[in-house]
């Protein structure tokens, strides 16, 4: 069964599978080999293919090697650029001192003016009101300061290249330079410019005015300067000490230096405590000090105050409520702030003091006055209501106002009809003006000191003087006629030139110039016989001063409004009243009896229209030639006062008389001085009535009585030189006596 066994299992051939995976091997090099070939083959194809043609590959290669030299010259600009900012930054990080030492900004002191009360009434220099931070002053000024001047103050690191260049544009399209009106500044590069990029005021080689145009320049060059440097305060200090720089720095019109300062200034209040709308109005002074000072025009300063209002709201900082709480409820001026009052008695103060403690100070002083701001305002309002209601329209005339005790003593003060001024021209101090016949007062002074009487009698005729170079002169009275024989008291009190003059030859021109210069008339007086006509010139607060003396019983004043004068936080005084009662110039009965007919010219002569309705008042009208001056200078128990009218060009007054508007400016003012006041009598002494004119000529003839007054008299004997008894007319013997005197000088 050999045939019937079995075959071994068929098994297939393993070649098969060497075979194929030795071409599975050889077909994945074939296709590699491929690959490779073919992407060798595509990019020799890329390269030999041709890319737009031979002008586009030239323009391409142009402009390739264009981006490569802009971008190599752009990186390595940008990296010197870095360089030099980087050092530039580090060198003023390296300069910038402690920030309590950047807080006081100004270049000199500032004088603060107190009343006779101790109340603050003005302000001159710059005032600086004390250091503040960012941390304790008021949140609603420190959110005005932030949203009006840099909204992103707390997000930039010191400089806003968006800011610049909106700056930019905006001054471009009005037709300004890149960089002149809108900045564009940040807070940090205000205080930048504010600390003058640490360059300090050289007093010695620059002015002040130089210096601040230098700070505030607004080149390109500048601009560029002030990145380093801001960047460099951003490095140095934390953004609330930047900020607190800037409150105190920023200069806020009225001398006031730093929201303190102003505070203070405007509102009477610290920095601290203002409310939002006092917030918004100092915040709105930062872009323009002057323009919107409250000082010189609130509506506009509180229309602004508005638009800051607006910003604050519109950036968080006030809720609708808030807004309208504030905008209906506009900040206001304090009481001293609104008054402004004594702008022209303190220019006058600040001239009385050495320069280098009151004008070029560089120390904070404080000076205590005279001044009181009830009686500043009396005049003041006395003297809009006679110009609003009895000068016409348009009229450019102009006046003055001084009110004073009777020591000297300047209780207030008007220089001219604007009072809300500071450095404008005082007339009240600075006008030198005839006085006219408001200068009689001192002839007749010195009449009565040299034993003269009101009741004497005294001749008012036509009168011819040679005067030598001149000829003759004949003076008139002011109504053109004569009265004859009247007593000194008639003559003085309708102010009558003839007697005047008699009066002034018969005791001497030298001693009636000796009164009134003692009396504080310091300008040269005139040497002619029209002396007694107020020929010669005089201020108004000489003039009142003069007056003064006449009221405290003869003795001269120096008019003085500074009592005494101290640095700030010092209680040392540096100086004290220099002003006062000074030297007996004519005896109390003089005094009292000129003081007897200055009331006669009130109540029945040239000045009725000064009469007071409750109190005795004295004083004297003052006409010049022309009518160019009218003044009315008088007194009361308790004040003086003295009225000065004219024009600054001497434009003659149309129907202005010293008895007319300023007799009723002078009521005015007094009546208003007055109130509360009780009524106190004149210091005066009333004479025996005149003895009748026959009798005094009987007694005369007899040898018992003085004649009437004239040059030659001798008052204590009431005889007659010898070289001129019994002249047969006054005219001759004054002729007489000058042609024996001025020999062959004289005229035929």
């Amino acid at each position: 069964m050999s045939g019937s066994g079995r075959k071994p299992p068929l098994v297939a051939d393993r070649r098969y599978a060497s075979q194929s995976r030795a071409g599975a091997a050889a077909k994945s090099r074939s296709a590699a080999g491929k690959t490779k070939s073919g992407a060798t083959a595509r990019k020799t194809a890329r390269r030999k293919a041709p890319r737009g043609g031979f002008l586009g590959r030239i323009f391409g290669g142009f402009f390739r090697l264009i981006f490569r030299i802009v971008w190599g010259v752009t990186w390595r600009t940008g990296a010197v650029v870095g360089v030099l900012l980087g050092l530039a930054t580090f060198y003023y990080y390296s300069t910038l001192p402690p920030v309590t030492q950047l807080l006081d900004g100004r270049s000199r002191g500032s004088v603060t003016l107190l009343d006779n009360e101790g109340r603050v009434f003005a302000w001159r220099g710059e005032t600086f009101g004390g250091q503040i931070t960012a941390q304790n002053v008021s949140p609603h000024l420190q959110h005005a300061v932030v949203a009006t001047e840099d909204r992103r103050f707390y997000h930039h690191l010191g400089v806003s290249p968006r800011g610049i260049a909106s700056a930019v544009r905006i001054n471009l399209r009005e037709g300004r330079g890149p960089f002149s009106g809108n900045g564009g500044s940040t807070i940090t590069q205000q205080v930048a410019k504010l600390l003058c990029l640490g360059v300090p005021f050289e007093r010695e080689t620059q002015t002040e005015a130089e210096y601040e145009a230098e700070c505030r320049e607004s080149s390109v060059w500048r601009k560029i300067k002030e990145v380093p440097y801001a960047l460099a305060m951003e490095a140095k200090y934390s953004k609330d000490e930047i900020l607190t720089i800037y409150l105190n720095r920023a200069y806020l019109g009225a001398g006031a230096r730093g929201f303190e300062a102003a505070a203070q200034r405007y509102f009477g209040k610290s920095a601290n405590e203002v409310n939002p709308s006092e917030a918004a109005m100092l915040a709105g002074l930062l872009v323009a000090p002057s323009y919107y000072a409250p000082t010189r025009n609130l509506e506009r300063a509180q229309g602004r105050a508005n638009v800051i209002l607006g910003l604050m709201a519109e950036q968080g900082y006030l809720t609708s409520a808030e807004l309208s709480q504030s905008r209906s409820n506009p900040a206001r001026l304090s009481e001293a702030a609104e008054a402004r009052a004594g702008g022209y008695f303190a220019d006058w103060v600040m001239e009385s003091g050495p320069s280098f403690l009151t004008r070029e100070t560089t120390e904070d002083v404080v000076i205590r006055t005279t001044l009181d701001q009830r009686l500043q305002r009396a005049a003041e309002e006395a003297l809009a209501h006679i110009f609003e209601t009895k000068v016409r329209e348009g009229s450019e005339a102009q006046a003055a106002i001084v009110v004073m005790s009777s020591d000297g003593a300047v209780r207030a003060m008007v220089g001219g009809r604007r009072t809300q001024v500071s450095g404008a021209f005082n007339r009240a101090t600075q006008a030198l003006r005839q006085t006219g016949s408001s200068f009689k007062p001192f002839v007749y002074a010195a009449a009565m000191d040299l034993g003269y009487h009101p009741s004497d009698w005294v001749e008012d005729s036509p009168l011819t003087i040679h005067i030598p170079g001149s000829g003759p002169w004949s003076p008139r009275n002011y109504t053109n006629d004569f009265r004859g024989q009247v007593t000194l008291t008639e003559a003085f009190k309708h102010s009558l030139n003839i007697p005047a003059i008699r009066v002034s030859e018969a005791v001497g021109r030298e001693n009636v110039r000796r009164v009134a210069a003692e009396f504080g008339i310091r300008s040269d007086m005139a040497q002619g016989p029209a002396l007694p006509l107020g020929a010669s010139e005089a201020t108004l607060v000489e003039m009142t001063g003069a007056y003064a003396g006449l009221l405290n019983g003869g003795n001269a004043v120096r008019p003085y409004g500074l009592l005494e004068l101290r640095l700030a936080g010092d209680n040392q005084l540096l100086i004290g009243k220099e002003g006062g009662i000074q030297n007996r110039v004519i005896s109390e009965r003089a005094a009292r009896l000129t003081t007897y007919m200055m009331r006669e010219v009130i109540e029945s002569g040239t000045g009725t229209r000064a009469r007071l309705p409750d109190r005795e008042a004295a004083g004297k009208t003052g006409t010049t030639s022309a009518a160019r001056d009218a003044w009315f200078i008088g007194f009361t128990a308790d004040y003086v006062a003295g009225v000065w009218m004219g024009y600054d060009d001497n434009t003659p007054l149309n129907g202005v008389t010293g008895g007319g508007l300023p007799a009723e400016i002078w009521r005015e003012v007094m009546v208003r001085v007055h109130e509360g006041l009780p009524a106190h009598p004149l210091p005066l002494d009333v004479p025996e009535p005149p003895v009748p004119l026959d009798v005094v000529v009987r007694q005369h003839s007899s040898g018992a009585a003085p004649a009437p007054v004239d040059p030659y008299r001798d008052p204590a004997t009431g005889n007659y030189p010898a070289q001129a008894q019994q002249p047969q007319s006054l005219d001759n013997a004054i002729d007489q006596v000058l042609r024996e005197v001025l020999g062959t000088f004289l005229p035929n």
